[in-house]
């Protein structure tokens, strides 16, 4: 008996060895195939800028700046106006003039979670380990046909990523997100294409996005994305608030 529990034990622990290995390895073939480490750590700020086609066709301009490590910038323009959502790797902020809103404002638990999702400079797959994310191989799976590696990523905050690698290219043609917002979860799906080159880095030109189960998609399509742009910080950072009238400096 105890010999059989022996041999179980072994058998368990080579089957996790086995599956880590073939994570790591589908990890690496990711890695190389979007243009490899040495291309990616070697762009250190990014500026995507198109437009953002919503349900019924309606069209926005839009722009996204990132900064290694954790900074992004979103802008969205539309009839004249332009709302802002931005993070400096500690503080979320907002400014929503189409609400008559003209001041910052902190973002709310959805949107930070949202924002601290698109300020990770290289995506949750990229260097893993050092972001504390777990990466689990769970199997193939389809999307739209395609042949795929689904890769599992769980981050610290408990959020969670399916990524779906294509067989051929491993790159990513998918990703499900599921996150828990005030003690509900929220499921999101990404379709992600148009992948070009980028200072030696493959980056999707398209993104279509939709809540899932729900038919309306949204669509962000890039014209430009250029890399090693200059960025001040100030960008990133949350403005002051004017002083009211009145108040001595």
């Amino acid at each position: 008996m105890h010999r059989i529990l022996a041999l179980i034990a072994i058998v368990t622990v080579c089957g996790f060895a086995a599956s880590a290995q073939t994570t790591d390895e589908i990890v690496a073939h990711y890695v190389k195939a979007i243009g490899g480490m040495d291309k990616i750590q070697a762009v250190h700020s990014l500026r995507r800028s198109g437009k953002f086609i919503g349900g019924g066709g309606f069209e926005a301009v839009i722009m996204q700046e990132n900064k290694r490590d954790a900074s992004v910038r979103e802008e969205f323009s539309l009839q004249g106006m332009t709302a802002i959502n931005a993070f400096d790797g500690k503080t979320g902020w907002k400014v929503e003039p189409w609400a008559g809103k003209k001041d910052p404002e902190a973002l709310g638990e959805e949107e930070m979670k949202s924002i601290v999702e698109d300020a990770d400079f290289d995506g949750p797959l990229i260097d893993y380990k050092r972001k504390g994310n777990k990466v689990e191989f769970v199997g193939m799976d389809k999307f739209e046909g395609t042949d795929t590696y689904k890769l599992k990523v769980t981050k610290p905050n408990g959020d969670l990523y399916f990524y779906y690698l294509d067989t051929d290219y491993y790159m990513p043609i998918k990703v499900d997100t599921k996150r828990v917002v005030r003690g509900e979860e929220r499921e999101y799906e990404t379709a992600l294409g148009d992948y070009k080159l980028v200072n030696g880095w493959y980056l999707p030109f398209a993104v279509e996005v939709n809540v899932k189960g729900h038919q309306d998609k949204s669509k962000y399509v890039y014209d430009k994305i250029e890399a090693n742009v200059t960025l001040d910080d100030s960008r990133f950072a949350m403005p002051s608030l004017p002083k009211a009238a009145g108040n001595k400096p």
